[in-house]
């Protein structure tokens, strides 16, 4: 039995988790769980596992947790650290979203724990340094759980950078991708948050419809898979059925098809290098006649142009860029900035904070993401 310590309890991919772990109760036990600051839903956790340990980011809701359920609650990133270094833990599932996340997933590999990633900021903001920690600690491992990088996970099979001539990262397009641009000035919240297949938190949604989280997700392949960014490529595919492809350099396209169902990478992470069975819907052929496949329009959405030219400058880049995002991805959320501010107040940003000099270690990248977010939070104050 895995012995399971969840990050991002309360989130999309949280619940998914809890679904994968009560269908296979004799072989999932959750261990510990920690989110950033959802009380209520962490109440319900802790009444449905009453020995799981509990962690909330959040120190002021850490303490109204206690109150209520009358047990030790963890705080902060010290709380979440020592949930992950807990010894009976095999596995780490870090759901978290966002920045918080990279620093338990460097401490899960230090520990030598089997990670099933979900938290792409990790490998954006710190691709280097986790690799050069796996490499550290070989008895860690990472295996991803965004729906297209588990796709590419298994349609490689544990096969070489070297085999590989591009990578195909599929996207839904989002609520946008017939949109025309001239109409992009016009885009509200409501319009923002109507994703056309997934349901997710509002962050990722809003990601999903300026296409940030293609471009999030290119930096991750190539620190996950070794590959260069000039072979990484980004497809629309608007059906979601088919979640990525590998074309190798016999000339053989492999693709990973499956119902848009989060709990299917989550349990191939968790399981891993078992297949385990879950209760989803299966995929009739005959139904999924029409699939389509088309390039994304790199004007309409300049975060995704962004996002590669961020990963090929290398060094802190990649930070700058999320830290930015976040912060301004969350002012639309709040209905401060315009959609069409966000790209631009991404690009003042790397524009604005300096490259790092020497060798980049967690230290800097936590200093640059500091950087970039006050100086994302002087652009919306500006501008609204």
């Amino acid at each position: 039995m895995s012995e399971i310590c969840l990050l991002g309890a309360t989130g999309s991919i949280g619940s998914s988790a809890f679904d994968v772990i009560k269908q296979h109760n004799e072989r999932f036990f959750l261990r510990s769980a920690a989110a950033f600051g959802n009380v209520q839903k962490m109440v319900e956790i802790s009444k449905e596992y009453p020995n799981a340990k509990l962690a909330l980011f959040d120190e002021n809701a850490a303490l109204e947790l206690k109150k209520i359920t009358g047990k030790n609650v963890l705080a902060g990133m010290e709380g979440l650290l020592e949930l992950v270094s807990d010894s009976a833990c095999d596995l780490v599932l870090n759901g978290l979203t966002g920045s918080v996340g990279c620093e338990p997933t460097l401490k899960a590999i230090e520990q030598g724990k089997k990670i099933a990633l979900a938290n792409k900021e990790t490998l954006v903001m710190a691709g280097a340094i986790i690799k050069e920690a796996l490499n550290k600690n070989p008895k860690a491992q990472i295996t991803p759980v965004d729906s297209e990088h588990n796709a590419i996970f298994q349609c490689l099979a544990g096969r070489g950078a070297a085999e590989v001539e591009t990578l195909h990262i599929t996207a839904s397009g989002g609520p946008f991708r017939e949109l025309p641009e001239e109409k992009f000035s016009q885009i509200t919240l409501k319009d923002a948050l109507n994703h056309p297949v997934w349901s997710m938190g509002k962050k990722i949604t809003i990601d999903s419809a300026s296409m940030m989280n293609k471009g999030l997700e290119v930096i991750e392949a190539h620190f996950l898979f070794g590959i260069p960014y000039e072979r990484i490529k980004v497809t629309v595919h608007p059906q979601s059925i088919v979640h990525s492809l590998v074309q190798f350099r016999d000339g053989s396209l492999m693709a990973q098809l499956g119902a848009p169902d989060m709990r299917i990478p989550i349990l191939n992470a968790m399981a891993f290098p078992e297949r385990l069975a879950l209760e989803t819907k299966r995929i009739s052929l005959p139904q999924i006649q029409n699939l389509t496949f088309f390039e994304p329009d790199f004007k309409k959405f300049p975060c995704l142009s962004l996002a590669y030219e961020a990963g090929k400058a290398g060094g802190a880049r990649a930070a700058i860029l999320n830290a930015a995002n976040e912060i301004l991805a969350n002012a639309f959320i709040q209905e401060r900035i315009a959609f069409l501010d966000i790209p631009r107040g991404i690009e003042h940003c790397l524009e604005k904070i300096p490259e790092q000099s020497g060798e980049l270690n967690l230290e800097k990248v936590l200093f640059v993401d500091c950087s970039a977010r006050e100086e994302a939070r002087k652009f919306v104050e500006k501008i609204c």
